[in-house]
């Protein structure tokens, strides 16, 4: 064992000794596991589809709520609104007065643009959810129930826009200090926390109870204001300039935006599996194998089940003997769809040796 290794080594015993070290890690292997790189591209690019439609639509009924008080449309629309996108907020603003005067027919292309686009947001987002959570082909949802779930999505992240505007505009319309103002921030957060949650239910498969999923969407709801105020300050401070490079500046800080945002909601989603199917602590280098490493590879072969007439069973043969396979290491699909039904109490009582070499093909059997 050479000198690099070596100090690998012992990196990794001392990641898994600590708890907080070996979740953070396990969170980060999860991640890789599922190509959560792909995950958060494919939901970036739909995320960029569909802001421009619910932008579109969001300044025109501010514009028609807020009608009679001209202030408070100026608050609620140029900074409120800014503020929830930042980089875009600024520029879609300064042409709200072409807006409200086409506002029917901004609301009605809006609209359908908005379907469009937030369907196929949602759409990516169950398929993400599915990758998080490894399901198999047979208990993914079908057209009908996705068709669904993504109506439930569109509702929810209207509602939810609406509602963070309204809140962030009390900080320029009310003027009421800074204990005010964190005190809104306070509740922006909790309220964003509330939204990841709904979206987690609402694009989680069912058998995940709600509860699993409030770590994930309490992280996220932090981290996701965080961004929300860094980005608002960064485009005040840095990105505000009309020349050239600003719009530039302006194009790749929104696409970056975007990308953060979707990448936080990945890696809470990834907290939620990480936690409820305790898969840590996870081994830097192998071998040897740790029980969560086995976990985590059983679940990326069981996901790639795709009929409930195909059969798929995971075993390993590098345990000790006598050592039983731990309830949360899944063998088959069924142990692994829905995900709340995996947790079987206490260890199988199977015993985990050397597993005897095949001598021949099994009809119907594949792992």
């Amino acid at each position: 064992m050479n000198l690099v290794e070596r100090t690998i080594r012992q990196i990794d015993a001392t990641q898994r000794r600590f708890t907080p070290t070996a979740f953070v890690f396990g969170v980060i292997k999860k991640y890789g596991d599922d190509n959560g790189g792909v995950l958060v591209s494919n939901l970036a690019y739909s995320s960029f589809i569909s802001i421009f439609p619910l932008l579109l639509i969001l300044l025109t009924i501010l514009g028609q709520i807020a009608a009679h008080d001209p202030s408070f449309r100026e608050s609620a629309v140029k900074n409120a609104v800014a503020n929830q996108i930042p980089l875009l907020g600024q520029t879609l603003t300064s042409n709200v007065n072409t807006l409200q005067r086409s506002s029917t027919i901004g609301l009605i292309v809006g609209l359908l643009v908005l379907i469009y686009g937030v369907t196929g947001l949602a759409q990516a987002g169950l398929f993400t959810m599915e990758q998080v959570w490894n399901l198999p082909g047979p208990a993914r949802p079908g057209y009908v129930q996705r068709l669904g779930r993504a109506v439930l999505f569109l509702c929810l992240l209207g509602g939810g826009v609406i509602v963070t505007t309204g809140l962030a505009s009390l900080i320029t319309y009310l003027h009421n200090g800074l204990p005010f103002k964190v005190l809104v921030v306070v509740v922006t957060a909790a309220f964003n926390a509330g939204m990841y949650l709904g979206a987690f239910r609402v694009l989680t498969p069912k058998g995940v109870p709600a509860g699993k999923l409030l770590p994930g969407a309490i992280a996220g709801g932090i981290l996701y204001t965080v961004l929300q105020s860094l980005g608002t300050w960064l485009v005040h401070h840095y990105l505000h300039s009309d020349s050239v490079y600003g719009v530039f500046a302006s194009v790749l800080g929104l696409v970056a935006w975007i990308y953060l945002a979707v990448e936080i909601t990945v890696y809470s989603a990834e907290v939620n599996a990480v936690l409820t199917r305790r898969l840590w602590p996870r081994a830097i280098v192998q071998p040897p194998l740790t029980e969560a490493d086995r976990a985590s590879m059983a679940l990326q072969a069981l996901q790639n089940q795709r009929r409930p007439e195909q059969h798929v069973e995971v075993t390993f043969h590098d345990r000790e003997d006598g050592t039983g396979a731990p309830a949360w290491t899944p063998q088959t699909p069924d142990e692994v769809a829905p995900p709340a039904d995996t947790q079987v109490p206490g260890p199988r009582h199977t015993v985990a040796g050397p597993s005897p070499k095949p001598t021949g093909n099994r009809p119907g059997r594949s792992g």
